[in-house]
């Protein structure tokens, strides 16, 4: 626990507390420093993150180490075939009190500042739809009574890209709700060797506690006031429009290979991530330089491409670095 809980009031004392957060967890992972700062970016907008990578890779590391260091509650959640909504947000149980029996509501795991959504495609449609109320509104709706979520809320869910078996695809609208989708990288040499230096001999790093939830939250608050001039939420509106194949003016390789571009939410992730990224960098109004740096993470997840480009190996990340060289250059 710490003692006091730092007063968010300057640009300069969120950047402090954001770097100090990257150093502590970075104790504990080693390398991926794109990885560890984009989720705390989205940790920051408010947002979910959605993992993809092989395991072993530190994924769960990183989210409770991240609890941590905040001071915040963790909960996981290992999502199976077989997992019931009700598994997850909680459910109405009936308890005896006083001599009468009356239903009480039993609060799920979801009930947690930050919550590891564990290979969230192996559950069924049906349980991946309950967490389209937490993710966006962050309350649970459970027999017509609305119970909300303890601020900061945050998830991080990870999925495997190489089994397929047994999974089922994140629909669109899921996929939609996460702020920003993270690739996350196979280590080098040298970062395997750091990895076995820290976790198979006698000495483990201990993260210390930086920061609070209310920090958090005030982080939060800070970040949305941050200013951004006209010219650039235009240009964060014309990369997401570019997305659009129906578009008229959208480029040769959008009209070839997209069938469904970004949503507004695109955009918006586009906005706060840019401002966040400039808090980061010491600076109080957000750039076209900061739009260019969150559109990969931003985007990659919310462009439906078509068969011809699945046929071609055409992907998501490629469209958008052409999109973000031609829209963001003009």
């Amino acid at each position: 626990m710490i003692d006091t809980v730092p007063t968010m009031t300057t640009a300069s004392q969120f950047t402090e507390i954001a770097n100090t957060i990257e150093s502590e967890v970075g104790k504990m992972i080693v390398g991926q420093r794109d990885i560890v700062r984009q989720t705390l970016i989205t940790l920051l907008a408010g947002g979910n993150a959605l993992l993809e990578g092989v395991p072993g890779l530190g994924k769960t590391m990183l989210v409770r180490t991240l609890a941590q260091v905040l001071d915040c509650k963790f909960s996981r959640v290992q999502f199976t075939p077989d997992l019931m909504p009700a598994d997850i947000v909680g459910t109405n149980i009936l308890v005896e009190k006083d001599g009468h029996r009356q239903f009480q509501f039993e609060p799920g795991p979801v009930f947690a500042n930050l919550v590891l959504a564990d290979e969230i495609n192996r559950a069924t449609p049906k349980t991946q739809s309950a967490m389209l109320e937490v993710m966006q509104e962050h309350s649970v709706t459970v027999a017509k009574s609305t119970h909300r979520l303890t601020e900061p809320f945050f998830v991080l869910a990870t999925q495997n890209p190489l089994e397929m078996e047994g999974t089922y695809p994140l629909p669109e609208a899921q996929l939609d709700r996460f702020f920003f989708k993270l690739n996350v990288a196979y280590p080098s040499v040298d970062e395997l060797v750091t990895i076995a230096d820290r976790t198979t001999g006698m000495d483990v790093p201990q993260p210390k506690v930086v920061a609070s939830g209310e920090t958090i939250v005030a982080m939060q608050q800070l970040a949305r006031g941050v200013p951004i001039a006209p010219h650039v939420t235009e240009a964060a509106a014309r990369l997401v429009r570019a997305t659009q194949a129906q578009d008229p003016g959208s480029p040769d390789i959008v009209k070839k290979y997209v069938n469904w571009g970004s949503s507004p939410r695109g955009m918006q992730a586009l906005i706060l991530a840019g401002k966040i990224i400039a808090l980061l960098d010491g600076r109080y109004n957000a750039s076209v330089d900061d739009l260019r740096a969150a559109a990969l993470p931003a985007l990659r997840h919310r462009l439906i491409l078509n068969f011809e480009a699945q046929a071609e190996g055409v992907t998501t990340d490629k469209i958008v670095g052409e999109l973000v060289e031609t829209v963001l250059s003009e």
